[in-house]
């Protein structure tokens, strides 16, 4: 045990363990300290404390200067006050230095409202910029997903942390010195000639709107507007566990019917639920799995194990970039986001005789990555996408204020058939290991043709960056890994390269904590609680479904039987697989 100091915060004593900075040691005491560049994801191990942007400066008795104290260690007997009028005065003077050299266009910025920077130039009452002179002025940035607008970039460098440390993708670093630095990939290239796998994970953390999502909701409310065209909206799981913090709700609050109803409201001829794609996904990717899993048990030796889930856009685009020598070792089954739209635009356009050029299919997505994967041009056909449009949970929050939406009031309502139903399996693949608890509860029953009457696979679950479990399927022991996070991922790769890895599958998803962290979720500020609340939501809403088996939906088995024939049979591989490209190279050579 570390040995305990005394300290005095604003004339309140506290025994702190030594080491503890005055930050960290203020916040015991419910002391707030304004911060712009701190970011504590204690959960993945990271705390960002560079001590760059001086908002956190406080008054140390005997000291000449004004320390940062996210980066000050506490000492025995120190005595520190944080609400001086020095203080306040330097801490509103870093704040006009800071604000001399940002866009003054809050009105229209799309973290307006959301901006710490903004946030925190309201509670220091500013009101004028007396410092004028030169601005620094970079060039927008617009990738498939992501917008750098980088003039709004105040150097905090949490999102370098995010891409380095936490993701391991490498995408950001600082470039350039003086009045010229920023963040920003290597050699100032566009986001998309570089690694960068559109996790999302930065823009989660941005405190201003320096890096944004791009925004599709004009291009939705014009579709809406359009009598032509015949507009069809998915929602993803995790979203329902999240899109009520946008309106007040308390982490983890289950809004599916109400959401449901906003959808409507807005105006969407049909609403469906993503998660019918994923009872799809397991159907493809549970075959797939058991076909490889039954050709090694028979010795086969060029077999590709372990299998790699391929649910997740930003986990794909990582393999692709950072280990594309091993692109042949994930599933081949497109993301629930891409079966849905393949199936809307083919099988349900036929249904209700609309021409495919005249469906419009949006997506509701806890992830940004997901804009980048519609884009992507194995997912169309003569030009025409299968998802049309992307949004986030936050976009669509966006979108039900600009209606005047009160939300709190909706009734709940179901989605709509047959593009509708879903069982409780396909709900919990919003959490890390809900994609491979799934698979695992009917490649069981498909395995051994035995009925599964325990479906709550437990050993799968938590919130630990890498975990590892064996399931008994009647004597067949199947050694299962998981891995949420980028980072975690790289080391799963790393072993299965060396040989170090005995899984038979793996499960990854890039975001912290599965799609629940999301980069497009409401803001969650680092708070692991708030991932664990939306995780729970989930397991709720599988628990109280009647069917949570995907074999055992019958939508999906009127699907197979009018339409598809069987998994992994020659319709569904054409409109439910894909195959993976080498993005190194491309990278590398720009």
């Amino acid at each position: 045990m570390q040995e305990k100091i005394k300290v005095t915060i604003n004339k309140k004593p506290i025994e702190v363990e030594q080491g503890t900075t005055i930050y960290k040691a203020a916040k015991e005491l419910n002391i707030h300290i304004p911060v712009l560049c701190y970011m504590n994801l204690k959960d993945m191990g990271i705390e960002h404390n560079p001590g760059g942007c001086r908002m956190c400066i406080v008054e140390v008795e005997g000291a000449r200067n004004l320390p940062p104290s996210c980066v000050t260690k506490c000492t025995d007997g120190m005595e520190i006050r944080t609400n001086t009028p020095r203080v306040l005065n330097a801490r509103k003077t870093v704040m006009e230095l800071i604000l001399s050299d940002h866009p003054f266009d809050c009105l229209i910025c799309a973290k307006s409202g959301t901006c710490d920077l903004q946030k925190m130039a309201q509670d220091l009452g500013i009101r004028e910029i007396p410092y004028q002179g030169e601005q620094s002025t970079y060039r927008e940035d617009t990738s498939p997903a992501i917008i750098r607008e980088i003039d709004k970039c105040i150097n905090c460098r949490r999102c370098e942390t995010m891409c380095n440390d936490i993701q391991t993708v490498g995408a950001l670093s600082g470039i350039y010195r003086g009045f010229e630095a920023v963040v920003a990939p290597a050699f100032e290239q566009n986001l998309e000639h570089s690694p960068c796998t559109y996790c999302g994970q930065c823009v989660a953390v941005c405190p201003t709107g320096a890096l944004t999502e791009v925004d599709q909701t004009n291009s939705v409310l014009g579709a809406l507007a359009d009598p032509r065209k015949t507009v069809v909206v998915q929602t993803a799981p995790a979203v329902r566990a999240a899109l009520g913090e946008e309106f007040g709700m308390k982490a983890g609050t289950l809004v599916t019917g109400k959401m449901t109803s906003a959808l409507r409201e807005l105006g969407f001829d049909y609403v469906f639920d993503t998660d019918f794609a994923a009872d799809l996904t397991i159907m493809e990717e549970g075959t797939e799995l058991l076909d490889r899993l039954g050709k090694h048990l028979k010795g086969d030796k060029d077999v590709k194990l372990p299998i790699l889930t391929s649910c997740c856009p930003g986990w794909v685009s990582f393999f692709e970039h950072h280990f594309p020598e091993m692109k042949d070792i994930p599933s081949t089954a497109r993301s629930p986001q891409q079966m849905f739209g393949a199936i809307a635009k083919n099988y349900f356009a036929e249904k209700i005789k609309v021409k495919r050029e005249d469906m419009v299919v949006v997506s509701v997505m806890p992830c940004v990555a997901k804009k980048y994967e519609r884009s992507r041009k194995e997912f169309s056909v003569n030009g025409d996408p299968d998802v049309n449009y992307s949004i986030t949970t936050r976009e669509l929050a966006h979108l039900i204020k600009q209606a005047n939406i009160d939300f709190h009031t909706l009734d709940d309502q179901d989605f709509d058939q047959p593009l509708g139903e879903s069982t409780g399996a396909s709900v919990i693949f919003g959490t890390t290991g809900g994609v491979i608890e799934a698979a695992t509860r009917t490649a069981y029953e498909l395995h051994t043709g035995k009925k599964l009457d325990k479906v709550d696979f437990k050993q799968l679950r938590g919130m630990e960056g890498i975990r590892e479990a064996t399931v008994d399927m009647d004597g067949t022991q199947v050694r299962i890994g998981i891995a949420h996070g980028l980072g975690h991922a790289r080391q799963l790769l790393e072993d299965i390269k060396k040989g170090k890895s005995q899984f038979h599958a793996i499960e990854i998803m890039a975001c912290p904590g599965g799609c629940i962290g999301g980069g497009g979720q409401p803001l969650h500020h680092g708070n692991s609680q708030i991932l664990i609340d939306r995780q729970k939501a989930l397991y709720k809403e599988d628990a109280g479904k009647a069917i949570r088996k995907s074999h055992e939906n019958p939508f999906i088995q009127t699907l197979y039987k009018e339409y598809l024939g069987e998994p992994c049979g020659e319709r569904s591989h054409e409109l439910l697989h894909t195959h993976y490209f080498d993005r190194k190279k491309r990278w590398i050579k720009k």
